[in-house]
């Protein structure tokens, strides 16, 4: 029999990439980690690692091993989802990743739904972009992640994960108070017409700059983007100051009224999809299926907020 915790560790490397990247995860150091490696090397008796300049990358047999370890874990995964079913109360601990405008508009209202619903449950939230928390989940990191969809930029659904729906968040183009008056003749004239105007917009490789590039050089030109960050409120914060355009959400408002003026995208640009990941072998886990209930409960209380 193979050493579990030993295979794990093959898996860890699998999806972190470097010796380095599995040691910081699980507070080990590196050489404990590679001698572990080598350890199961010797037990498989087969070569399970190649160098690849300074690194190291998995051989044929090393990701087979993998795909039965992810197996393994998935079933046991599953083992301790029934265990929690079987028990009166929820108790453990629940880890969520969420993107800032979901963690500021929906968390908060999620969270105190669980407290009084399930008090011996630990939740533990860390705010994280998609395109590192859904590698995360992955990697058993988190335990649900909310994610955001862009019109146009479909996101990829892996087999072992499942999607639930949240909300449709509405997408807005945001003036900022020197760009004078906008052009009236629709939402692609408006959007032109701030085509001489710094910009701020999430960093290169997320799947929100994407969209924001792509629908401005639609409308016929390349934003001056000045300002880059992940923070939507920094967004907000330097439209209202006048320094930059920019696209936002409503939920960057967690349902207080807005301060800045507002145009509408075109139609098939005008909202983005927030939803809820889990992997499959944990979604009908108890401590799941109560997070994503909470969530909802929080939608419908924001829907019925003044605006």
């Amino acid at each position: 029999m193979f050493d579990l915790h030993r295979l794990r560790l093959l898996r860890e490397l699998k999806h972190r990439g470097t010796l380095a990247a599995v040691a910081s995860a699980l507070s080990y150091a590196p050489s404990s980690v590679s001698q572990q490696l080598s350890q199961l090397e010797a037990e498989v008796g087969v070569r399970l690692l190649e160098p690849v300049g300074r690194r190291v990358r998995l051989t044929e047999q090393a990701e087979i091993l993998v795909a039965h370890t992810e197996a393994v874990l998935e079933r046991l995964e599953r083992a301790e989802t029934d265990i929690a079913a079987s028990l009166a109360d929820l108790t453990g601990t629940l880890r969520i990743a969420s993107f800032q405008t979901a963690a500021l508009a929906l968390v908060p209202a999620a969270l105190g739904l669980l407290r009084d619903q399930h008090p011996q449950l630990r939740v533990h939230v860390t705010q994280m972009e998609p395109e590192k928390a859904l590698p995360a989940l992955h990697a058993r990191d988190f335990d649900l992640v909310l994610a955001e969809e862009y019109p146009g930029n479909p996101n990829l659904r892996p087999a072992e994960l499942e999607q639930a729906d949240l909300l449709d968040d509405p997408l807005h183009l945001a003036l900022p108070t020197t760009a004078g008056a906008p052009d009236t003749h629709g939402p692609m004239a408006a959007l032109r017409s701030l085509a001489d105007h710094p910009w701020v917009m999430e960093p290169e490789g997320t799947a929100a700059r994407h969209w924001a590039m792509t629908l401005c050089r639609t409308a016929g030109f390349e934003p001056d983007v000045r300002f880059e960050t992940t923070d939507l409120l920094l967004h907000l914060r330097l439209v209202e100051q006048g320094h930059a355009a920019a696209f936002l959400p409503d939920l960057v408002w967690s349902g207080q009224p807005t301060t800045v003026t507002l145009r509408q995208l075109p139609r098939s640009q005008r909202t983005r999809r927030v939803f809820t990941v889990v992997r499959r072998s944990r979604s009908r886990h108890p401590a799941v299926q109560a997070c994503r209930d909470a969530l909802l409960q929080a939608v419908t209380l924001r829907s019925r907020q003044p605006t």
